[in-house]
C-alpha cells in the first residue's frame, strides 16, 4: 500500500506475550483485527510500544510477516527498524522490505549521539539502500540526539524515499518550523498523543500513537477531526481522554497501554525485563479512568 498520503491515527501496536514470555500471535492477529474493523488508518509494528529492544531480530521479523499477512492489503504496515549501528540499521530495514512492509519507522541513532553530519549519514546511507517510504523517528527524551527540523528537510529534500517524520521532541515550534518549510507531500506526525491535536491544527497529518490502542475507534475520529479544523469536535473528544492520555505515559511506555489492555481482556498483562508490572497505585488509578470512560 501506499503510505505517502497517509493520515489519521496510526497505532504504535503493542507485542502481545503469552504467560511463559512467548508472542501471543493469536492476540495479535486479534488487535489488528480489531484496529482495522475501528477505523484505524495504519498500524506500526516493532516499535517503542511494541517492546523490539527486548525482541531479538527474528521475532521482530515474524511480527513483521505476520501483520503483512493477517492486513492482507486491507491498512498500510510500517516497521520501526531503527538502530544506533548505520550497518545493522540498513539490514534490519532490508529485510523488513522483503517481508512485504509498507514503510519504515526509523528512530534516530541512540546513545551514541551522533552529529548533526552523522545523523545525514546515517539517514542518507539507508535511503539509498531501500526502496520504500521511511518515516524518520525523532525522540531526543530516548535516543540522546536531536533530528532537527532543518535536517528533517534536507534530508526529506535530498531523498525522495524520505517521505515524513514522526516528531516526538515535545516542542510545539518544531511542528510548527517543519510545517512551514516542508516540501509538498512531506508528512508530519505527532509522537505525542497529547499534542497531536494541536499540531494537527496547526497543519500536521496524524499521530503515530500510544492512546490509540485503547480508544482507537475514538482516536481516530480526533485525529480526523483536528486535521479538518473542526475544533468544536476535536475540544471534546480531547477533553474527554486528556486525562487517560496523562496516565498512559504514569510509568514507562509501555507498561500503562498494555495494563489496559489487559483489563480490557484483549491481552495478557505479561512484559520483558526490564519491563514489568505497573504499581499498584498508578494501575488503580488508571482503571478508574477506564470505568469513568466506560471502556471497561
Amino acid at each position: 500500500m501506499n503510505i505517502e498520503n497517509l493520515q489519521g491515527s496510526i497505532v504504535a501496536l503493542v507485542t502481545p506475550f503469552t504467560k511463559n514470555g512467548e508472542i501471543d500471535f493469536n492476540s495479535f492477529d486479534n488487535l489488528i483485527e480489531w484496529h482495522i474493523a475501528e477505523g484505524t488508518n495504519g498500524i506500526v509494528v516493532c516499535g517503542t510500544t511494541g517492546e523490539t529492544p527486548t525482541l531479538s531480530e527474528d521475532e521482530d521479523a515474524s511480527l513483521m510477516e505476520r501483520a503483512v499477512k493477517v492486513s492482507n492489503g486491507r491498512i498500510p504496515i510500517i516497521a520501526g527498524t531503527g538502530s544506533n549501528s548505520t550497518i545493522d540499521c540498513i539490514a534490519y530495514s532490508k529485510r523488513a522490505e522483503s517481508l512485504g512492509v509498507d514503510g519504515l519507522l526509523v528512530v534516530a541513532p541512540y546513545y551514541n549521539k551522533p552529529t548533526p553530519a552523522g545523523l545525514k549519514l546515517h539517514f542518507s546511507m539507508l535511503a539509498a539502500e531501500v526502496n520504500i517510504p521511511i518515516i524518520l523517528y525523532n525522540v531526543p527524551s530516548r535516543t540522546g540526539c536531536d533530528i532537527t527540523p532543518n535536517i528533517a528537510i534536507e534530508l526529506a529534500n535530498e531523498h525522495k524515499n524520505i517521505v515524513g517524520i514522526k516528531e516526538a521532541a515535545g516542542k510545539i515550534e518544531y511542528f510548527t518550523e517543519l510545517i512551514s518549510k516542508r516540501k509538498e507531500g512531506f508528512k508530519i506526525y505527532s509522537g505525542d498523543d497529547y499534542l497531536s491535536p494541536i499540531a494537527n491544527l496547526l497543519g500536521a497529518d496524524g499521530c503515530i500513537s500510544v492512546i490509540a490502542n485503547v480508544i482507537p475507534a475514538d482516536f481516530s475520529k480526533l485525529m480526523k477531526y483536528s486535521i479538518e479544523g473542526n475544533t468544536k469536535e476535536t475540544n471534546k473528544l480531547f477533553y474527554k481522554y486528556i486525562e487517560l492520555m496523562d496516565l498512559m505515559f504514569i510509568e514507562s511506555n509501555p507498561i500503562p497501554v498494555k495494563a489496559a489492555l489487559s483489563e480490557m481482556n484483549k491481552i495478557e498483562e505479561k512484559y520483558r525485563a526490564p519491563m514489568c508490572q505497573m504499581e499498584m497505585a498508578n494501575k488503580e488509578q488508571l482503571i478508574s479512568e477506564m470505568k469513568k470512560l466506560n471502556i471497561i
